[in-house]
Formats: C-alpha cells, sequence, structure tokens
C-alpha cells in the first residue's frame, strides 16, 4: 500500500508539469485579451512583476511546498488510514497546484523569487500603490503570522521537528492542527487573488482552493473531535 501510493504521487507529481503548461498557456492567452490594466500588467498584457498575480503564484506555491512536506512527514508517523488518506489528498492536490503557479510565472517570463518583496505585499497593493508593502509579517484581513513562520497559517521550523518527532496519535493530532492552521492562511490568501488577480484562470484556480480547504477544514475539525483534540485557538 505504501509503494502504491508512493508511486501515485510520483506519477501525480509529473503531471503536473503538464497541467501547468495547459493552464499557463490558457492564463496568458486570457490575460492577453483583457484590456484593464488592474493590478499592474506588462506591454504585452502579461501580469508585472509586482502584480498581484505574480505575487500570489511566487507566495502560495512556496506556502503549498509546506503543505505537501507536513503531509509526507505524517504519512510516515502514523498507520491510521484516514490521517493518511488526508495527507496523500493534500500533497496531490497542492503538489499540482503548485505545478501551476510555477507554470504560470515561466510562461509570464517572471521569477520565482523576488529578493525585495516582502511575503503577502502582493495583497496590499491596488492600482495607485507600489510594489513596496510594509506588511509581510501583518498577514492579512486578521491573519498575523506568528514568529519564526514566514506567511500566515505556515508552520515555524520547531513545529515541523515536533511532527517529525512525533508518533501515532500526537502525530495525528499535531498534524491537523497544523495543517487547520495552515489551511486559514491559505484560503486567506486565495480570497486575495480571486479579488485582486486580473487572470481569469488564476482567479478561478484560487477560488477552487478557498472551497477545497473550507471543506478539509470542516473534515479536519470531526477528525480532531474524534481523537479528543480540537483546532488550536
Amino acid at each position: 500500500m505504501t509503494r502504491s501510493r508512493t508511486n501515485r504521487t510520483y506519477w501525480a507529481a509529473g503531471t503536473a508539469v503538464v497541467l501547468a503548461a495547459l493552464f499557463a498557456a490558457g492564463a496568458t492567452f486570457a490575460t492577453a485579451d483583457g484590456s484593464e490594466d488592474r493590478g499592474g500588467s506588462s506591454a504585452s498584457g502579461t501580469p508585472a512583476l509586482y502584480s498581484p498575480d505574480a505575487g500570489f503564484a511566487r507566495d502560495m506555491a512556496v506556502h503549498h511546498q509546506q503543505a505537501v512536506e507536513m503531509s509526507f512527514i505524517v504519512r510516515d508517523r502514523t498507520q491510521d488510514e484516514p490521517v493518511r488518506g488526508l495527507a496523500y489528498d493534500i500533497a496531490n492536490t497542492q503538489a499540482n497546484q503548485r505545478g501551476m503557479l510555477l507554470g504560470w510565472l515561466d510562461l509570464w517570463g517572471l521569477p520565482k523569487v523576488v529578493a525585495d518583496e516582502p511575503p503577502m505585499s502582493w495583497m496590499e497593493t491596488d492600482s495607485s500603490a507600489g510594489h513596496g508593502g510594509q506588511g509581510g509579517h501583518e498577514g492579512h484581513e486578521g491573519h498575523v503570522t506568528k514568529p519564526g513562520a514566514l506567511m500566515p497559517g505556515m508552520a515555524t521550523k520547531e513545529e515541523l521537528d515536533r511532527l517529525g518527532a512525533a508518533g501515532g496519535r500526537d502525530a495525528e493530532v499535531l498534524y491537523l492542527q497544523l495543517m487547520t492552521e495552515h489551511h486559514k492562511g491559505g484560503v486567506a490568501m486565495a480570497q486575495g487573488c480571486a479579488k485582486q488577480c486580473r487572470t481569469p484562470a488564476e482567479r478561478a484556480l484560487a477560488q477552487g482552493m478557498v472551497e477545497a480547504q473550507q471543506s478539509e477544514m470542516k473534515l479536519m475539525a470531526d477528525m480532531l473531535k474524534q481523537r479528543g483534540a480540537a483546532p488550536r485557538p
């Protein structure tokens, strides 16, 4: 069973490249056809370096990578099939979405990392604002980044170490709590893109993230309750 799941995960990660190319092409064509300059676009009609479209793609790719990492950690720390199944689904889904986001950046000719761009600064931009943004650690709409974490919802190195050292029920509970927090931060980011991004395909992907992760948060709350625990306040 473990080998089968591992093989499916590698296969899914490979298909992310193909999906990224397909979605990126659609995203670029859709953007180029638009006449608005909302959110910052280049002369060619593709998103500009500091636009919400590009900022969301960069930040969410990083955010998703940690979710994939946590899911692989818990898969090896418990034999509980419901938790392992959830972890597989999250890792599979977010690895594919990450491939799409990085594929868009490649097709737009934009870097995956911008040294002078604070995390989440794209959520503070509007048509009259520059790219700077002084937030970075305040999150968005009340979602605060905890000390030691890069973005809202992300786990710290110490929390990842705790997850890697835990086992059985303890690992299950900590994973569900950390992933619930992770999803809360991810939903806030995706809602920001759904409102601010001008690329139709990217807005659609962001809205899909909102709906899927809100549903998973409800599932994780039930799973925590079954284990005599609850999401962290």
